[in-house]
C-alpha cells in the first residue's frame, strides 16, 4: 500500500549575504520519511534544526534544491501547489494571529469553500454548520468574530478552516504549544477522535515530547538539517540512537 506521504532525500540550501561574500546555509539534507493514512509522524528538534523549513516545503511556501515529495504515490508539482490545498492543511502556532479580526468566522469558512470548492450556497452553509459542529462550537459562532472567542475555541475554528476542505493531511506546526495543559488535552482527544473517524493523517512539528510519546506513531528528529533518529515512537524513546536524541529525551523527562 503506498504512503499517503513520501519524502525521499529532500534537501534545502539558503545563502546569506554577508559583506561582498555569500555564506552558505545547509538547512535539510538528505531527509527521507513516509507517512499513512490515519497515522500520526511527530518531527522533533531544537531551534534552527529544519523543523520549519522541512514544513515550509511540506505546503509549498518554498521549494526544496533536491529531493521528491509524493502524495498518494505522485510527485507534486511545485509549480501548480493549489491543486492540493485540498488535500493538505496547515494549522499554525497561533491561532488568533492567523484569523482575520475584522472577519466572522463563518464568512472565512464561506471563503474557503467559495475559492477551493464548486458547491453551491446552500451546500456551503450545509458545510460549515456540519464543520462547527463536528468541533464542538456552535451553529451561532458563524457570526463571532476571533475575538470573541476563548483560546480553546479560537484553536478550535483553526481546526475547522483547516477541516472544511476534508483534507486527508493535517501539519501542526507548534499549533498545541500556546494552549495551557487542559485545553492542550482536550484538542488533542479532538484530534484524535478526528483521525479515528475519518482516517486523517497527522504531521505534529513540536518540542513536546511528553505530547509526541502519547499521540505520535513513528518519531523523526532533526538536528543540524539531518535525521539524527527516526522510527517507531516507543522504539526510539526506549533505544535511541544518536547522542542529540538521548539529551532530547533526558531533559523532557
Amino acid at each position: 500500500m503506498n504512503a499517503l506521504l513520501e519524502v525521499n532525500d529532500l534537501g534545502k540550501i539558503y545563502y546569506k549575504q554577508r559583506g561582498l561574500t555569500r555564506k552558505k546555509i545547509v538547512a535539510l539534507q538528505h531527509i527521507s520519511f513516509s507517512l499513512h493514512t490515519g497515522k500520526t509522524l511527530a518531527i522533533v528538534g531544537e531551534t534552527g534544526s529544519g523543523k520549519s523549513t522541512l514544513a515550509k516545503l511540506l505546503v509549498g511556501i518554498e521549494k526544496p534544491d533536491s529531493g521528491i515529495i509524493r502524495l498518494s504515490g505522485q510527485p507534486i508539482e511545485f509549480s501548480n501547489f493549489k491543486k492540493y490545498n485540498h488535500v493538505i492543511r496547515f494549522i499554525f502556532q497561533d491561532a488568533g494571529r492567523s484569523l482575520n479580526p475584522l472577519q466572522k468566522v463563518g464568512q472565512m469558512l464561506e471563503d474557503v469553500l467559495r475559492f477551493s470548492t464548486i458547491l453551491d450556497a446552500e451546500q456551503r452553509r450545509t458545510k460549515i454548520r456540519k464543520t462547527l459542529k463536528q468541533l464542538g462550537l456552535l451553529d451561532e459562532h458563524a457570526e463571532f468574530y476571533p475575538h470573541m472567542f476563548s483560546g480553546g475555541q479560537l484553536q478550535r475554528v483553526a481546526l475547522a478552516r483547516a477541516l472544511i476542505l476534508d483534507p486527508k493531511l493535517l501539519i501542526l506546526d507548534e499549533a498545541l504549544t500556546a494552549l495551557d495543559p487542559s485545553l492542550r488535552a482536550q484538542i488533542v482527544n479532538l484530534l484524535l477522535e478526528l483521525q479515528q473517524n475519518e482516517g486523517l493523517a497527522y504531521l505534529l512539528i513540536t518540542n513536546n515530547l511528553q505530547l509526541v510519546r502519547h499521540i505520535s506513531d513513528d518519531m523523526l528528529v532533526l538536528h543540524q538539517g539531518q535525521i539524527a533518529d527516526s522510527g517507531v515512537t516507543a522504539e526510539v524513546f526506549a533505544r535511541p540512537v544518536h547522542d542529540y536524541t538521548k539529551k532530547l529525551i533526558n531533559s523532557a523527562f
